[in-house]
């Protein structure tokens, strides 16, 4: 076994990595950004080497650079995680040229499975089913059309290189073809650096199924069981599941052995998944499915099949990676209960799941294992106070569960997203909770769409709690705050020696102010609206009794913040200064600004087209994807304010419509 091992990734996978590579006696090696210079992957390993700027083109794409970190600290082994250069072949001869062992597959495994279209011809060869399509390598629009017009409407256009959801457009009707054929050939290149596409048919009623794959250096190969990553929005995936619901052994079976021979035909080795997709319309069916696409590293919902199988998959990497044989055969491999991992994101849901940014001012979760097995198993890469940066996927946690059977694991997951309580960003936790309690989920009744189909509920936020503005007064004028000592004088809170303290509390929430009166007795009392209410702390939870009725709400106060959370909400109140802002000058209606900080990857529109509110005028791209900008209303452009390749930030107006003319 290795004795040091670099680990050339960030955040939850580096970490996750180096919690199995500690408990096998394996020193490890962070890499890192100047933006990461402070994270947890940083402070968690034995050494760590700075590699470059905060770019990942710079720092965490550079070979070069890690190699050099592995020479200089002596590391004997690379290990890629998920994304960056998991999936790169020059990267993986590069590695075992300076004398290196990859923790992964052999660069031949990669290069076979790394262009989708190639992968699909060589499936085929190999008798595995693929999905009916277009793989060629002619790339001509006009070509690419016609065969969309073979294969028949819905389609997909995808990448041909890479994953995530990157690179691909749903098209239900030829005149949308040509718009969506050039945004996902830009995030092809952008994230790829490979603008080619291949073209399938889209089936009506899709499951995500995906066969987790092992194989040493023995010619021992096995799968351990299926996930089901049917739950996505824009082709990523949200909520994982182990097993898939409505698996029969037969279907098992037969996906099993198509994942294994797909593994065999190309000599893998190491952790690898295959994914399928599924008609769902009828059910599971042992010729309803075909092959997708191989992921030729470990996958970043490979906790669920940990929890099912009771194996530690990095253990299992690093021992096939330096030449043991897989200590289990097929028949040795048995399915225990059931798991579920939700991904807690920085991201705006009711703005189409816009990645978002902002300091994690506060992170709580509930008691749960890290990096191992548990029934409760909480995988972050962060901690409070670390900052989510436009820079890197907005990735907080993975929350996995597992119980006995699908429904107490169902009941564990929304039960345990209940408890999360994040401040400082928006994130989409609310999200996932009413996803864990939806009808159709909850029935095992899955497939890609069902997010699409109710998204609108799915994505509306609970009003707040009557009183949280109350409790944000409270907390923030300090009438909440724990007495300091045993001195009588420390106890009086809001004490006015003339009687009763009125306190006016002005607040700003979402953008809107807001003045919140109330009075504080000399008995502790509040009166609030003409009405004594009752208001009782412990800890971080404030209950407010009123009207015979109890509200708790935890209330966490900081740097003239207050960040409430309860009733499945979440809100945030903080104290108005006098020299704030009063307003934006710019106009909402006739500006288009950027929502995020990102780079402009296309123009739509010149200064004197006319638009249509909804039609796409910029191309933005952050967050390692593509976000379509399009007119707040009708109108004529007036300005186009950027060029292709400008780095743009939070707000900055990036064109605008003329004015309207009243009357």
């Amino acid at each position: 076994m290795f004795e040091k091992l670099l680990i050339a990734n960030r955040g939850e996978i580096a970490v996750r990595v180096m919690a199995t590579a500690r408990r096998l006696g394996i020193r490890t090696v962070a890499v890192y950004s100047e933006a990461d210079r402070d994270a947890l992957h940083v402070r968690t390993a034995d050494e760590a080497v700075l590699i470059g700027p905060a770019a990942v083109a710079e720092s965490y794409l550079r070979g070069d650079a890690i190699l050099e970190a592995a020479r200089r600290t002596g590391a004997q082994a690379i290990h890629p995680g998920y994304g960056f250069l998991s999936e790169n072949p020059d990267f993986v001869e590069a590695v075992e040229a300076a004398g290196l062992v990859f923790v992964g597959p052999p660069a031949s495994a990669i290069r076979a499975m790394g262009l989708k279209d190639a992968a699909k011809r060589l499936m085929e060869e190999a008798g595995v089913p693929v999905v009916p399509g277009y793989h060629g390598s002619e790339q001509d629009p006009a070509l690419l059309a016609a065969e969309a017009d073979r294969v028949g409407y819905p389609v997909l256009i995808k990448a041909r290189a890479g994953g995530g959801g990157k690179g691909m457009r749903l098209v239900e009707r030829p005149g949308d073809f040509a718009h969506a054929l050039e945004g996902a050939r830009r995030e092809g290149q952008a994230s790829f650096g490979d603008p080619a596409v291949l073209i399938e048919r889209y089936v009506t009623a899709p499951r995500h199924v995906e066969m987790q794959v092992f194989a040493d250096a023995h010619g021992n190969v096995v799968h351990l069981f299926e996930r089901d990553c049917s739950l996505q929005r824009r082709h990523q995936k949200v909520i994982e599941e182990a097993p898939a619901p409505g698996m029969t052994p037969e279907v098992r079976q037969a996906m099993g052995r198509a994942a294994v021979e797909a593994a065999r035909a190309i000599g893998y080795r190491g952790a690898g998944t295959v994914e399928f997709i599924a008609d769902g319309s009828a059910g599971l069916r042992p010729d309803g499915f075909w092959f997708m696409e191989m992921n030729t590293r470990l996958q970043v919902e490979h906790p669920v099949s940990e929890a099912i199988t009771g194996l530690d998959f990095v253990e299992l990497q690093l021992r096939v990676a330096a030449g043991e044989p897989l200590p289990f055969r097929q028949e040795d491999l048995a399915i225990r209960g059931h798991a579920f991992e939700a991904r807690l994101y920085a991201e705006d849901v009711a703005k189409g799941f816009l990645p978002a940014t902002g300091r994690l001012e506060h992170l709580s979760f509930p008691e749960a294992t890290s990096f191992a097995p548990g029934q409760v198993r909480i995988d972050s890469g962060v901690v409070e106070g670390d900052t989510i940066t436009p820079w890197y996927d907005p990735m907080i946690a993975k929350v996995i569960v597992h119980g006995e059977d699908r429904p107490s694991a169902l009941r564990a997951l929304a039960d345990t997203l209940d408890c999360v309580r994040v401040g400082g960003t928006v994130t989409n936790i609310g999200f996932l909770a009413r996803l864990a309690r939806q009808p159709d989920f909850a029935a095992g009744r899955v497939d890609t769409g069902l997010i699409a189909r109710d998204v609108e509920r799915l994505s509306a936020e609970p009003d707040a709690p009557e009183d949280a503005p109350l409790v944000a007064a409270l907390a923030l004028t300090g009438l909440l705050d724990p007495a300091e000592g045993d001195e009588p004088w420390s106890c009086l809170r809001g004490f006015r020696s003339w009687g009763v303290a009125e306190v006016r509390a002005p607040l700003v929430h979402e953008g809107q102010n807001t003045t919140v009166s109330f009075e504080l007795t000399a008995d502790g009392t509040v009166v609030s609206d003409g009405a004594a209410v009752s208001v009782r702390r412990d800890g971080v939870v404030v209950t407010v009794g009123r009207d015979g009725r109890n509200t708790s709400l935890v209330a966490v106060a900081r740097h003239g913040k207050a960040m409430l959370f309860g009733g499945g909400a979440s809100s945030t109140y903080h104290l108005l200064d006098a020299l704030d802002a009063v307003g934006d000058p710019s106009s909402g209606g006739d500006a288009i600004a950027a929502p995020m900080p990102g780079v402009v990857t296309g123009l739509l529109v010149a200064a004197g087209d006319t638009v249509a509110a909804g039609d796409p005028m910029v191309v933005l791209e952050a967050m390692k994807m593509e976000h379509t900008l399009r007119a707040p209303r009708d109108g004529v452009v007036a300005e186009v304010l950027v060029d292709v390749g400008l780095r743009v930030g939070d707000g900055d107006v990036l064109a605008t419509l003329e004015p309207t003319v009243d009357g």
